[in-house]
């Protein structure tokens, strides 16, 4: 008998379950995910419907936005996206842990859609700053989950896979920033 393959939604499903068992530590978590290649391509969507509604869901909402913050939004989330995902690669790969990358890019991607989807919620019930630090520090958490249950990695790996990725996106945003607004970091000469 032929074996039924699962629908979006199904690995939705799958991936919100583990999602919750990372942010709980959960060491079935990876049974959650597809780490294939349909649930790799699965993942990309997750992601993209994640920039989509992060860039247009507040305004979809009713909140004001500038002109150009969406397409601003996309721009840095896409610019995040493609340094976290490089720093991933370059320390995996001192690690000789490369086998770890796309189950890294997989949880990463799904990881990414449910914290649009809280994001969003908290918006609209106007959640203060307060919540945004327990949103920041829950994505610490899972951030650790994942070197830790998905990559498999060691801790003192897991330690340094972390800050790299963090020092490479502060330096290249840093940059990003230095080039598109240079007045924030140098005044204007008189």
């Amino acid at each position: 008998m032929a074996q039924s393959t699962p629908t979006f939604f199904d690995e939705l499903i799958a991936a919100a379950q583990g999602s919750f068992a990372l942010l709980t530590g959960d060491r079935k978590a990876p049974t959650y995910f597809d780490f294939g290649q349909r649930g790799l391509v699965s993942s990309f969507i997750a992601f993209l419907i994640a920039g989509a509604m992060s860039a247009y869901g507040p305004r979809l909402l009713g909140f004001s936005m500038e002109s150009g913050a969406a397409s601003t939004g996309l721009f840095m989330s896409a610019m995040l996206y493609v340094l976290q995902a490089g720093a991933g690669w370059l320390v995996l790969r001192q690690f000789g842990r490369l086998d770890g990358f796309v189950p890294y890019i997989v949880t990463f991607n799904w990881i990414n859609l449910f914290a649009s989807v809280i994001t969003l919620i908290l918006l609209m019930v106007g959640a203060g700053q307060f919540a945004t630090i327990l949103v920041g520090v829950a994505a610490l958490v899972v951030e650790v989950n994942i070197a830790r249950l998905i990559v498999t990695l060691a801790p003192l790996q897991i330690v340094i896979f972390i800050v790299a990725k963090l020092i490479i996106q502060a330096v290249a945003m840093g940059l990003i920033i230095a080039m598109v607004a240079p007045d924030i970091f140098m005044p204007a000469v008189s």
